[in-house]
């Protein structure tokens, strides 16, 4: 039948589709004449056949008295018109008989697969320092924005398809995505809080914002759905007098914090360097405590046999009777306890160097016990353990009054007072 056929009673029958190979908005005519040269592209004929490829929707357009009234068919679709296919037709002029009866309606395209793309470029403009606003800095952007008709009937609301333009449409949704994006440049200094010499660093937040923003007003203000959004760059104007001042101030700016902070990096190494010779120190005091512990006990042995040997010089222990020295008891006690605290000094101190050497990390950890310091002449000395202190109290060294302290204590106190020295001060016999 081709593109046109008769029917049997002379009629003409139309085959209505789209061959446009890109399109957004296409009013249907016969293939071969110009759109307005004749006016069966508003006469419908019944039997006329109708082809909507998929991504596609035919709306047929009834200018009536009373108002205007659309029927939508989505493709994919391909067949004869009748009133089954035209529900809002049949309702508007009543039976018909499915012959050859002509109706008046606009039948329009509309492509819900195509994607249009714009770009857009809006030129230099000043925007202003949030912490320097007496400097503009000229800026330009440019960029391209893409979208497509989701929802044909909101579309349809917000737009005459009779008078619809495509050209007219891109140059409104031009305008209006530069100036949202024009506006989001302009506010990023003070919104990210950066520098306007650092503006391309919010590219990207800036990008997604303005994508956002323009997806609603997009839809609400012409029925489109944007499918994205590209700023490909933000251009500053280097050769400005504004740009010049701010590059001149940030460079300030930042050698003066570049040499505070060399200076606190110069401050910081320092305090590590003592911290760490200070640990050191600590861990060599810490590692010869053993041997200095030793020494001393040593030099105490030492004095201690020394003492001794004067004891006898000065007649401790002379049995004759009639020699002027006589017998000292007390100056044998004292030698007796002195020795024994002596001997064991040295051996507790040989012993524990000798197997501690031998078995050091072999055996575990001597079982604590308590010691005390001794107040005498003055002077700290010890600590003593409970056993020491007992053979130095029968010696007469430490007695009830004699001030003593060890870890815990607040402050010295009289041994007599201390209840863990009470056997100590037991094992002492009475005075003659």
């Amino acid at each position: 039948m081709g593109l046109f056929g008769r029917n049997r009673n002379g009629g003409i029958l139309d085959v209505i589709r789209c061959d446009e190979p890109s399109y957004l908005i296409w009013k249907w005519h016969p293939m071969g004449v110009k759109l307005g040269e004749t006016n069966r592209e508003n006469a419908i004929r019944w039997g006329s056949s109708l082809r909507v490829k998929d991504g596609e929707v035919a709306v047929f357009v009834y200018n009536q008295k009373n108002g205007v009234y659309q029927d939508f068919i989505e493709g994919p679709f391909d067949e004869k018109l009748k009133t089954a296919n035209l529900p809002i037709l049949s309702g508007l002029i009543g039976l018909f008989f499915e012959k050859d009866t002509p109706f008046q309606a606009e039948v329009y395209f509309i492509n819900l697969a195509n994607v249009i793309q714009i770009k857009f470029a809006i030129p230099f403009f000043e925007i202003y320092d949030n912490n320097y606003p007496e400097f503009g800095v000229p800026v330009a952007v440019r960029g391209t924005v893409s979208f497509k008709i989701q929802d044909y009937r909101r579309f349809i609301s917000l737009h005459r398809l009779i008078n619809f333009s495509l050209e007219d449409f891109k140059n409104q949704i031009n305008d209006t995505v530069k100036r949202y994006v024009k506006n989001h440049v302009a506010n990023a200094p003070t919104q990210y809080n950066i520098s306007v010499i650092q503006i391309e660093r919010a590219l990207g937040e800036i990008n997604k914002l303005v994508e956002i923003e323009l997806k609603e007003r997009l839809f609400d203000d012409f029925g489109v759905v944007v499918t994205g959004v590209d700023i490909g760059a933000i251009e500053i104007d280097k050769t400005s007098d504004g740009y010049s001042e701010l590059l001149h101030i940030t460079r300030e700016i930042t050698t003066v914090l570049r040499e505070a902070e060399t200076a606190d990096s110069i401050e910081r190494m320092r305090i590590d360097r003592e911290e760490g010779q200070y640990s050191q120190r600590m861990k060599t005091k810490s590692e010869n405590i053993g041997a200095y512990g030793l020494e001393k006990q040593a030099e105490v042995g030492i004095k201690g046999a020394e003492a001794l040997g004067k004891m006898g010089e000065n007649g401790v222990g002379n049995v004759n009777l009639g020699d002027n020295a006589g017998f000292n008891p007390m100056a044998m006690m004292t030698g007796i306890a002195l020795g024994g605290v002596v001997g064991n000094n040295l051996a507790g101190t040989m012993n524990h160097a000798l197997h501690g050497s031998l078995n050091q990390g072999n055996n575990p950890p001597p079982i604590p016990t308590a010691t005390y310091f001794v107040a005498e002449n003055g002077k700290a000395i010890g600590p003593f353990d409970i056993e020491t202190l007992t053979q130095m109290a029968m010696a007469g060294r430490v007695t009830k009054d004699t001030l003593v302290w060890t870890k815990g204590m607040n402050d010295w106190a009289k041994a007599g007072t201390v209840g863990e020295l009470n056997d100590v001060f037991s094992a002492v016999p009475p005075s003659l």
